[in-house]
């Protein structure tokens, strides 16, 4: 019986996939839940399983092709499938039928099914600094799969974790901070002169065209306000301890920037709405779904959702943000966690940035940036009323807004509205 296999729907706002790698090629066994082919939507890159067992007999879309949700992509014989999986009689029950057969030498690992590595699996090992040649596969033919790099890392740090750390030196010598470590290189495919010429990487497609089209859409004006953080500081430095020992994170600038954000946002929702001047509709959500932007180690960047955003609280937040950043960064994120977002915020303020202008997250209608926060000479009125000069936390927020969708005024208002949370809230009691 013939099983047709469909283009999944990868996500509630995904609308089509390419074909980025069949595992399996026709004429081979697939057994149920087996990995089939790997699919790639504008979000993520997912490693799709087969629905049933049988013989992949036809391949509908080639890789490289993209298709909508839906259309078949391949065929199953789920006939002959039953037969090829029917269970064999074990080695010790056929000797005790007396029908054992020669026994024949174990067989070696396919070497070319094992060279056959997901697009998944080659992220995955680089993101975790694993040898592909000392990871044990459980696919066909020898081949690595996701769980088999997964299970080897954490393999792998838990024997990291059991073995005991080594005595220190006499006189040890402070070591250096790790520096950021980039992702691997697309390998070179050609030579121009002196330079080398790189295949571009899907993810870095995916985002160049999507910044196109953002910045060929929205009419793009930016706006920014210097806040006095010195509220949030202290608060921050006498709860960082023991949040570290609650949560086990540190508690950054970032929730209670958000915090501030969604109680701003529910002032002036026209900065949450979503405009399509060709539709003729203005969409204006019930609720926030915070886009928090991620960065994959300089391998690229992706939007995590935190749903409902506005329902939660400053702890929850941070659990939340914290989350999907940790799946984003090790692939684990799926489609649904970076789409669906209706106002986002980019953080390039740990890198140590002063002003950013980031570019508008079409249909969103603006995205707000996190600058560097360091510590300044302001001047701050007394009791009496007469001003001194203190030395406080101080940094920028800068907000990218659509000039089709709302004015100057609302930028500047909503600017406002932030700046004055975090300077004035009992952020003790929020955090409570």
């Amino acid at each position: 019986m013939g099983v047709t296999i469909t283009m999944p729907q990868l996500g509630e706002t995904v609308t089509e996939g390419t074909i980025l790698e069949w595992v399996k090629q026709v004429g081979e066994t697939v057994a149920e839940d087996e990995i089939l082919v790997e699919i790639s939507t504008d979000k993520v890159d997912t490693e799709v399983p087969s629905p049933s067992a049988g013989v992949l007999t036809e391949i509908l879309v080639a890789a490289g092709e993209t298709v909508a949700v839906g259309t078949a992509i391949a065929v199953l014989d789920s006939g002959e499938a039953a037969a090829a999986d029917a269970p064999a009689e074990s080695p010790a029950e056929a000797t005790e039928t007396g029908t054992a057969p020669p026994q024949a030498p174990p067989s070696a690992p396919d070497t070319a099914r094992r060279s056959v590595l997901s697009p998944v699996v080659r992220k995955l090992a680089a993101e975790y600094g694993i040898d592909i040649a000392m990871v044990p596969g459980t696919g066909d033919g020898g081949r690595v799969t996701r769980k088999d790099i997964e299970a080897f890392a954490a393999s792998s740090a838990a024997t990291t974790a059991a073995t005991p750390e080594p005595a220190p030196e006499p006189t040890p010598v402070p070591a250096a901070p790790p520096k950021p470590v980039a992702p691997p290189a697309a390998p070179v495919t050609s030579r121009a002169g002196d330079a080398d010429v790189r295949d571009i990487p899907r993810l870095r497609r995916r985002i160049a065209e999507n910044m196109r089209a953002a910045r060929d859409t929205a009419a793009h004006v930016w706006t920014s306000v210097e806040v006095d953080f010195e509220r949030v500081e202290r608060v921050r430095a006498a709860n960082r301890d023991r949040f570290k020992a609650d949560e086990g994170f540190s508690l950054t600038y970032l929730p209670f920037i958000a915090r501030a954000t969604l109680d701003a946002l529910s002032e002036y929702p026209d900065v949450n709405s979503q405009f399509d001047l060709e539709a003729g509709t203005w969409t204006y959500p019930r609720s926030v779904n915070l886009g928090i932007a991620v960065d994959l180690n300089q391998g690229g960047l992706v939007v995590a959702n935190v749903r409902g955003a506005d329902s939660l609280t400053l702890k929850g937040l941070a659990r939340q943000i914290r989350s999907l950043a940790d799946a984003a960064r090790s692939g684990k994120a799926g489609p649904d966690d970076l789409a669906g977002f209706t106002f986002s915020i980019t953080n390039p303020g740990p890198y140590g940035s002063f002003m950013s202008a980031p570019i508008i997250p079409v249909p969103n209608a603006a995205i707000l940036s996190t600058e560097t926060i360091v510590k300044k000479p302001v001047v701050v009125e007394a009791v009496d009323g007469t001003d001194a000069v203190a030395i406080h936390h101080v940094g920028y927020l800068g907000l990218s807004w659509d000039h089709r969708v709302f004015d100057g005024s609302t930028a500047v208002l909503f600017l406002n509205r932030i700046k004055e949370n975090l300077q004035t809230w009992d952020w003790e009691q929020e955090l409570s």
